[in-house]
């Protein structure tokens, strides 16, 4: 008889080292944010948010470029992304603008730290939806506001009063609705454009109004991404109410021809 050959040896479980890369340095971003706006460079918090925007939509698509996507790369991506749009945002406001709510009493004082907690909250909670709903949801759009963009809202907000020279404590109750504006949309319904179905080629004009936005971003970087957030933190209303009343037209114009 002969030998049983040796039992075989379980494949080696590795993790996607480039990728997550990618990862881990947009939730140290995240992280410096936080110990910047806690020694007061606010300034400082608010870029580290953006690069980390920026790194969390490289990994994705380095994932995709490589072939290296996983379910491993995908939780760890929702964590930095907790980090660096949930929990960075929410305290860089709390000490750069909403600590201050405690000079109008208690009450306020108790308002401030939970508006940063709500924002906080409800980023998870969006992050948790957006993970139950992948490959189900439209590609096209995001149920509610997507974490980064609302945390380019908040963090665009504090860049544009620092341009002006505005310290927080003289705009902690506006602040407060930033806050909370934010994170509420962030759980909502409205429907916002994704850009992940974005043309390949698009019309010449649309090259020379990206080169003027570069200009404005030059000369008042945080005052015009602060408008361009703006922007597009009021379409997802604006989409998802002319897409229902489009709807409701549509059986009247049908019923009528009949």
């Amino acid at each position: 008889m002969s030998d049983a050959p040796p039992p075989r040896r379980p494949p080696h479980r590795g993790i996607y080292l480039l990728p997550n890369l990618f990862t881990t340095g947009a939730m140290f971003a995240g992280f410096y944010a936080i110990v910047a706006s806690i020694g007061g460079h606010y300034r400082d918090a608010v870029i580290a948010v953006f690069v980390a925007a920026i790194l969390d939509g490289l990994d994705g698509r380095v994932a995709r470029m490589t072939n290296t996507q996983s379910e491993f790369g995908v939780q760890y991506d929702s964590l930095s992304d907790l980090v660096s749009f949930g929990l960075a945002p929410s305290l860089v406001l709390y000490n750069w603008s909403l600590k201050y709510l405690a000079l109008h009493g208690e009450a306020w004082g108790k308002a401030g730290w939970a508006a940063a907690f709500l924002y906080a909250a409800c980023a998870a909670l969006r992050l948790a939806r957006f993970n139950t709903q992948v490959g189900v949801a439209d590609k096209r759009y995001f149920q509610g506001l997507a974490s980064p963009a609302a945390a380019g809202l908040c963090m665009s907000f504090v860049w544009a009063m620092e341009e002006f020279d505005i310290p927080g404590s003289d705009v902690d109750i506006l602040s407060l609705v930033v806050a909370a504006v934010a994170g509420l949309l962030m759980v909502s319904r409205f429907r916002y454009f994704s850009f992940k179905s974005w043309p390949d080629r698009v019309p010449y004009t649309w090259l020379v109004l990206m080169l003027l936005a570069l200009v404005a971003l030059a000369v008042a970087t945080g005052s015009v991404m602060f408008s361009i957030a703006l922007v597009y933190v009021a379409s997802g209303p604006v989409i998802t109410l002319w897409g229902r009343a489009t709807h409701r037209r549509r059986p009247r114009r049908v019923s009528e021809k009949t």
